[in-house]
């Protein structure tokens, strides 16, 4: 009979404010901070978690976020090249774009939010259609990746656009190539290359007139750019002298105090300040002056310098400034610094709020690189850091109820409730190395790397003894079985034994509470430095791993040397022993985990178990399986008596440090180098291995199927290394095949085979039946319908129409790549049919346009296909020309409206004394564009 084993499953990942991935967003009372693959949503006046962005099943991490102008739309990038748009009040995606192959860098919504632009590190620029959920085009010419974008809508194009005015504007893009390009998006094409400085051009962003342009580079190097309208308003023309005219000419550099990268640059939306970050811990504020500020100190200047003349002239001094050189305007003019805020962490960006705005001040919203949200020192607000490590999670311990989950880093002691996953305790500690729970579940006592053993009392929230136990590193804490005693091992090379002593004492409030304290007994040398110690389940062993790659076997009551377990090429990490003390297994460093048998020391099984150090292992309690975790960042299920890999957990996007086990087998819980907690819970889905193993190899094979088709440097099914494929164009279409696009194109497919068949048997039926009597025909029985059609009551060419709408539409294109030259002519018989019946014309329109263009020549060659498209165009003009004149009929009648609201507006303000029609008019139209404004 086959084995089962009970499925793992991860829970929501706990203990996070925010990761350094991406950029953070602040409106003024939320933050849109990145949570690894998750986004959450913080109220930071109240310090609570009011939402987290979670979608199922997908594990890649944010990397870069942008709201839209309408506000109710995100645009959240990751590192597979995804784009997936959320709606923030359903919490949940409502379209996904996939067409980069490397992460999303770069973000940004034109100023309708109907367009989104994106640029990765595979150095692409993607516009994206946000209305019709699909891509536009592809804008090649950077070199490196891309580090911002922003849209210059103030300036429409030069060229006439067939598509209204939605794409005739302009984009401006930096890039690592240390270049700044600017691109008419309805020609498609780079119009002006600006190398902008000597080193990687890291930020950009414009003023709100769109009329300055500041980068900012690797090197520190703050410069500003003017932009020439009327260049961009002409285009790029030749001018006498041969040169062609460039719209974005250098200005100034404006001085730092820092000579760090500049990361990021933002001018604020409403209030005359610029904001630079140029240091890891700081961010310089510059006013910027306006023109009477500018006149008045351009005045100093020159009765300064008309001063100096005087003064020269008398003393003869030939090197006199002229007063008209002083009156240039210099960058230095326009800005003066302000302030330079500082931030208690590492700032990985900042966000600025417009909307809450007091006495003049403004918001400043810090996103901290070691997981945590942080307003700056100026006038602080709120700061949230509580639910979180700042540091890595290097020990993880359960209460003996599983109820309680104590957690530590360097500096803080964390307790969480597993099943609410809330942070009840937060207690200041040293460097924690290791922890464990104390029997009553009441204290909690951490090794440190000092060398001390600290016990904290849960219930009153303090330190209840410091106890300096080692001289060096603490590594290693296990609690007798018994309850009575606890061993500690270290790297001074000793192991240390310690009595329990419980005793009563005094509270504040005058009642009696339970005091413990731990006796030093006695003391095991070692010939190194102890990595590991546990004592067996029935309490007769005791196994030590030392730094000589060997664990030493005593008896626990005699401290008499038992067994050497030797074979592990590098130190022994962690071990454990089974509820039987029937096994020990051990994990190194050498990457491999080993299965002894305690009764004579035999290694059962050498796994290689992960591709980076095995950090931890544990058993499950009452069992022979086993959980490890290492620096790989995979947390690995085994069973210890077939020595088999049960599950291969993914999640963690760092390396996982701490390993804790449920005292009921329930979860199991891992801590990492990311600063997340997650719970991996049992599962009532059983678990085949054999099946395990065919997904595997079925998510192996998809994924290399869609690698292949986004080549593009070999033809596909070639493998010829030195074929060369044409020159990379500038402006391409948008394509890339997924996993999902290619099962869509499969489902397109099928649907296709099971209509033709269900057809062709009908129209056999259809053809049988002719010539033949009643009875004849009474004796003939009707082909069956198929299944699928009968349980939907649906007919064969609707079926296929059900199945192509639920095709996403942004993965449209790519499914019908997919699908072979026959059924793109199946296809076009539908698309007759349905443009015959005027089924979703638009769809129907968007498909014959796309197969057209993309099987051209063989549709041009294939005489048959004749008998397909003269009735498909008949029918799909006819079709077009009904919605069109409905189109035309529902806008003449809302301009009709208009009419009728501005007749009757316009005859108020004619009531009102000495105001003629002109007047009433143009009142008419402030209204109208202060509302526009206010809204």
């Amino acid at each position: 009979m086959v084995q089962t084993y009970s499925r793992h499953g991860p829970t929501q990942a706990f203990g996070l404010v925010c990761s350094p991935s991406s950029n953070s967003v602040y409106d003024g009372k939320l933050a849109y901070v990145p949570a690894l693959e998750d986004v959450l949503v913080w109220d930071v006046k109240t310090g609570q978690m009011v939402a987290m962005w979670h979608e199922t099943g997908h594990r890649v991490e944010v990397t870069c976020m942008e709201r839209s102008p309408k506000g109710a739309t995100f645009a959240v990038g990751y590192t597979d090249g995804s784009i997936r748009l959320w709606d923030v009040v359903s919490k949940s995606v409502f379209a996904t774009f996939n067409g980069h192959k490397r992460a999303i860098t770069a973000l940004a919504f034109d100023d309708a939010g109907a367009r989104l632009a994106s640029g990765s590190q595979d150095t692409d620029l993607i516009m994206w259609d946000v209305v019709g959920e699909a891509g536009m085009f592809r804008l090649r010419g950077h070199r490196d990746q891309i580090t911002n974008i922003r849209f210059l809508s103030k300036y429409p194009s030069s060229m006439p656009s067939t598509s209204n005015n939605i794409t005739s504007c302009l984009l401006v893009s930096s890039s690592k190539d240390t270049f700044v390009k600017i691109w008419d998006l309805s020609t498609q094409h780079c119009v002006q290359t600006i190398v902008a400085h000597r080193s990687e051009v890291w930020s950009l962003s414009l003023n709100s007139e769109q009329d300055m342009l500041l980068t900012g580079s690797n090197e520190g190097e703050l410069k500003a750019w003017r932009i020439e309208p009327d260049a961009l308003k002409d285009g790029i023309k030749e001018l006498e002298n041969g040169e062609l005219s460039k719209a974005i000419h250098p200005v100034s550099t404006l001085p730092l105090t820092s000579s760090h990268r500049v990361s990021q640059i933002a001018f604020h939306p409403t209030l005359p300040y610029l904001f630079v970050q140029s240091h890891d811990r700081s961010v310089e504020i510059f006013r910027v002056r306006t023109d009477d500020e500018i006149r008045k100190k351009h005045a100093r200047r020159k009765r300064r310098a008309d001063a100096k003349g005087a003064r020269g002239k008398s003393d003869n001094v030939n090197n006199v400034p002229d007063s008209k050189d002083v009156e240039k305007v210099e960058l230095a003019d326009l800005f003066t610094p302000y302030l330079v805020v500082r931030a208690t962490g590492k700032i990985k960006s900042f966000a600025l709020s417009e909307e809450a705005r007091t006495k003049g001040a403004t918001q400043l919203f810090f996103a901290l690189s070691n997981n945590a949200m942080d307003p700056p020192e100026a006038v602080r607000l709120y700061s949230l850091d509580l639910p979180g490590h700042r540091m890595d999670v290097r020990t993880l311990s359960l209460s003996s109820d599983d109820n309680l989950l104590a957690s530590a880093s360097n500096g803080a002691l964390k307790i969480w409730n597993t099943r609410t996953t809330s942070c009840i305790r937060t207690l200041e500690c040293g460097h924690s190395v290791c922890s464990s729970f104390l029997p009553g579940d009441e204290h909690v006592v951490i090794g440190t790397k000092s060398g001390e053993m600290q016990i904290f009392n849960l219930s009153s929230s303090a330190l209840v003894e410091n106890i300096k136990a080692h001289t060096g590193t603490l590594w290693s804490i296990h609690i007798r079985p018994d309850q009575q005693a606890l061993v500690t091992g270290s790297a001074d090379k000793d192991v240390k034994f310690w009595n329990i002593d419980w005793g009563q004492g005094q509270s504040d409030g005058g009642s009696e509470r339970r005091t413990v304290s731990l006796v030093h007994t006695r003391t095991l040398k070692m010939t190194d430095d102890v990595l590991s110690v546990r004592y067996s389940p029935n309490g007769r062993l005791l196994a030590v791993a030392l730094l000589d790659s060997t664990v030493k076997v005593f008896y626990e009551d005699t401290l008499k040397f038992f067994l050497s377990l030797y074979g592990h090429k590098l130190p022994v990490l962690s071990m454990d022993i089974s509820y039987d003390s029937k096994l020990i297994v051990t994990s190194s460093a050498d990457k491999n985990v080993k299965i002894w048998g305690l009764d004579f020391g035999d290694c059962h099984k050498s796994i290689f178990a992960h591709d980076e150090s095995v950090m931890q292992v544990a058993f499950e309690k009452k069992s022979h399986y086993f959980w490890t975790v290492g620096k790989d960042k995979v947390l690995k299920y085994w069973d210890g008596d077939k020595f088999e890999n049960i599950q291969k957990l993914e999640g963690h996007f760092g390396e996982i440090w701490a390993l804790a086990v449920s005292n009921f087998a329930n979860f199991v819980v891992t801590g990492s180098h990311d600063k997340s907690i997650r719970i991996w819970e049992k599962l009532d889905e059983p678990l085949f291995l054999e099946e395990e193993r065919e997904h595997h190899l079925e998510q192996l094979y998809e994924s290399g199927l869609a690698d292949t088709l986004n080549r593009e440097d070999l033809p596909i099914g070639s493998g010829d290394p030195t074929f060369k494929g044409p020159e990379r164009a500038e402006a391409t279409n948008v394509s890339k095949q997924t996993t999902e696009t290619l099962m869509a194109g499969e489902r397109i497919s099928e649907a296709l085979e099971l209509a033709d068949r269900e057809i062709e048997a009908r129209q056999l039926y259809e053809k049988a039946k002719e010539g033949l009597s009643e009875q004849q025909l009474a004796a003939i029985q009707p082909p069956p319908r198929n299944p699928v059609l009968v349980a939907h009551n649906i007919e064969p060419e609707a079926w296929v129409l059900k199945v192509v709408e639920g095709v996403q539409s942004a993965a449209l294109h790519d499914a019908l790549l997919v699908l072979p030259l026959s059924k793109v002519i199946s296809l076009m018989i539908y698309l007759s049919l349905w443009a015959e019946r005027e089924w979703n014309i638009p769809l129907i329109s968007r498909i014959l346009f796309f197969l057209l263009k993309t099987h051209h020549h063989q549709i041009v060659a294939n005489r048959a296909m004749r008998t397909t498209l003269i009735p498909l165009r008949t029918h799909l003009r006819a079709a077009l020309l009904r919605q069109k004149s409905t189109i035309t009929y529902n806008l003449a009648a809302l301009q009709f409206i208009r009419r009728q609201s501005n007749s009757r507006r316009t005859a108020q303000f004619y009531d009102e004394a000495g105001l003629d029609e002109g007047k009433a008019l143009t009142k008419i139209t402030d209204v109208k564009k202060r509302k526009r404004v206010d809204i």
